[in-house]
């Protein structure tokens, strides 16, 4: 499908950008979240940038989406993967797993979540029916399964304001309206690259249970369940550039 990756990188992964010194990338929109960085895997090199900043020191309401994705684009990615953490509402997958998410509620406000901000040109009206890139699901699906990787296909992601989380009568909404995880960060992300013409998908790495759904208090078992997903989802990135 395409030869030129981009990571975008999110709680849980500070130690994943890569060695070199990373490159400063300016925008239209402004400097992205962090320098943009170089990893490989295998023969494979994929860009990588800390969304929440270096030291994980942006919030994710403050955070240049628009920046991020127009620089991965600007250094030649013409595909983004994200890399998620999330909670999850429903018995779809327990902590510790992933899922590759196919559609997103925006509960979302006050970001900047356009390109098309009345200064660049006529507005163009993207059709989001289906907010992640369908080929490059199938193809991190199909990783995962040649990683040996259990991964959840499909899924709906809803994307809320933070920082903090959510309260159990929140959760019971998001239900409500068919939400499976609950994360931060995918949204305004995958609406930008829809309209800066760069396929995207993310990975949702499962933490937690969302507020009201647990027998433990949310940050007591987050530290376990994120090294079980982050190392599942790394069998599932060296298994995907490995066949790219």
């Amino acid at each position: 499908m395409t030869t030129s990756f981009g990571l975008i990188i999110g709680s849980g992964w500070e130690n994943l950008p890569g060695n070199d010194p990373g490159a400063e990338v300016g925008t239209a929109y402004g400097k992205p979240s962090a320098p943009v960085h170089r990893l490989q895997f295998g023969k494979t090199h994929v860009l990588t940038l800390a969304r929440h900043g270096e030291g994980h020191s942006l919030p994710p309401h403050v955070i240049n989406y628009r920046a991020n994705v127009v620089a991965l684009k600007k250094l030649g990615a013409d595909a983004v993967i994200g890399l998620n953490t999330v909670g999850v509402i429903t018995g779809l997958r327990e902590p510790g797993q992933i899922a590759i998410p196919d559609q997103l509620l925006d509960y979302t406000w006050g970001r900047e979540h356009t390109i098309y901000d009345g200064r660049r040109g006529k507005v163009a009206h993207i059709d989001f029916t289906e907010p992640f890139s369908d080929g490059l699901r199938r193809e991190l699906l199909a990783a995962a399964g040649k990683a040996g990787v259990d991964c959840c296909d499909g899924g709906v992601y809803a994307t809320t304001q933070g920082p903090r989380l959510e309260t159990a009568a929140e959760v019971d909404r998001l239900e409500r309206d068919g939400a499976d995880y609950i994360g931060m960060t995918a949204m305004p992300e995958a609406a930008i690259a829809r309209e800066v013409g760069v396929h995207y998908a993310c990975i949702a790495m499962i933490v937690n249970r969302a507020a009201g759904r647990g027998d433990v208090p949310i940050h007591d078992d987050v530290e376990s369940s994120t090294l079980a997903a982050r190392n599942a989802t790394m069998s599932l990135l060296e298994a995907f550039f490995e066949a790219v």
